[in-house]
């Protein structure tokens, strides 16, 4: 009988010799989720001994579960506030899989007037007030890889083209981050879903504080010394750029659904004037106006991106941006166009791909290379996957 200590040595040697067929099989196993049939890990392994490892990762990505299960698992948690993969279905999720699925470029996630739906049979309507077309499409158990149609999200919802900003106009993203509060959520969360960051990790209290509302007290507990030394650390980045998001809201009836399950997205067009900021303005932008009433009064949508300089330069912004602009859109572009996009992106896939965090020099190097890659394939998410998969499938 074979001893615990040689059998040990056994097992491990027949890992590190893992041919093509066992690369096969943990690549499709990490890719969609599920086992591959005998006939799809032959044609993987055959693909592999011939040094096509991106064929092989690419049979794995045409399996349903890629769709339905991987690429639904990684989105879901951003979508809502309390990151849970447990939630429905929703236009948020099913964007980012039809983003994926057509390769398209995918910084567009932040800024494109880009919806996707389902075609399939016996659904209801896409609504504004419900999220019933993406419960009953999940529950029927419709394919997400054939049935999801990409659409103008001005056509759907009623935002103007120029008001719609990707995921981030989303019903789901809306109900998410902008209800109630002062729709600084939806900045912080898509800093955190989409540049792997939140705002400890670019607090820096040197940027000019001039931005700051009214509603953020200079003096926290009577001593100022808090404002200077923490609060103003991330508001002065952060309340000039989510004054892009000053003509948003999310509308419900408080009284007859206090979930707000049945709200829905609400801009201020140009028609539409607040009665309480007599402007475009939501009225949140001006709540609490008496905590520091010297404070930042927002008198529409243009923002400005302070990160461009100090310490968040290394965030890598555009240069062919000007940092400025006037609503979500152009926000959503400055940020999907920075390096710190591109790199988290890998990231988030490297985690969901190997099980694990980058953990070393090698690793992190791997990184770098794929968001280079991920950049010079024009931003098409699968090509990461493909790298990603080939690093990790095993010696």
């Amino acid at each position: 009988m074979m001893s615990g200590a040689l059998l040990l040595v056994s097992l491990l040697a027949s890992i590190a010799m893992a041919g093509p067929r066992e690369q096969a099989l943990q690549i499709h196993n990490r890719i969609a989720g599920v086992p591959p049939s005998e006939a799809v890990l032959l044609q993987m392994a055959n693909l592999i001994n011939t040094n096509d490892v991106a064929g092989a990762v690419e049979v794995a990505m045409d399996n349903e579960a890629f769709y339905s299960v991987t690429l639904k698992n990684m989105a879901t948690p951003w979508t809502n506030r309390e990151q849970t993969v447990f939630a429905p279905l929703n236009d948020y999720t099913a964007t980012f899989i039809g983003l994926v699925r057509d390769e398209d470029d995918f910084r567009k996630i932040l800024y494109d007037d880009v919806l996707y739906t389902s075609n399939a049979g016996g659904l209801p309507a896409y609504a504004n007030n419900n999220n019933n077309h993406y419960e009953a499409l999940e529950t029927a158990g419709h394919s997400l890889k054939n049935t999801l149609i990409r659409r103008t999200q001005s056509s759907v919802n009623g935002l103007p083209a120029n008001a719609t900003s990707g995921v981030l106009t989303t019903r789901a993203a809306a109900k998410a981050f902008f209800i109630a509060g002062t729709n600084r959520a939806m900045f912080r969360f898509t800093l955190m879903n989409h540049l792997c960051r939140d705002l400890e990790q670019v607090h820096d209290t040197s940027l000019v504080p001039d931005r700051i509302r009214q509603d953020v007290s200079r003096s926290p507990g009577g001593d100022s010394r808090v404002f200077l030394n923490s609060c103003i650390g991330c508001h002065n980045g952060m309340d000039p750029m989510a004054q892009a998001f000053a003509y948003y809201d999310y509308e419900f009836d408080i009284d007859a659904d206090p979930e707000g399950l049945n709200g829905s997205i609400h801009y201020n067009t140009e028609a539409d004037i607040d009665p309480d900021t007599n402007s475009r303005v939501e009225k949140k932008y001006r709540i609490n106006s008496s905590t520091f009433r010297y404070g930042f009064v927002t008198p529409d949508d243009q923002w400005q991106n302070y990160w461009r300089k100090g310490q968040n330069a290394a965030l890598g912004w555009d240069a062919s941006l000007s940092g400025a602009g006037n609503g979500a859109k152009t926000m959503g572009m400055e940020l999907a166009h920075s390096r710190a996009f591109a790199h988290c992106q890998v990231e988030k896939v490297f985690r969901n791909v190997c099980l694990r965090r980058p953990a070393d020099t090698a690793d992190r190097a791997e990184l770098d290379a794929i968001t280079d890659s991920f950049a010079s394939s024009n931003y098409n998410l699968k090509q990461v996957f493909i790298e990603t998969a080939d690093y990790c499938k095993g010696p």
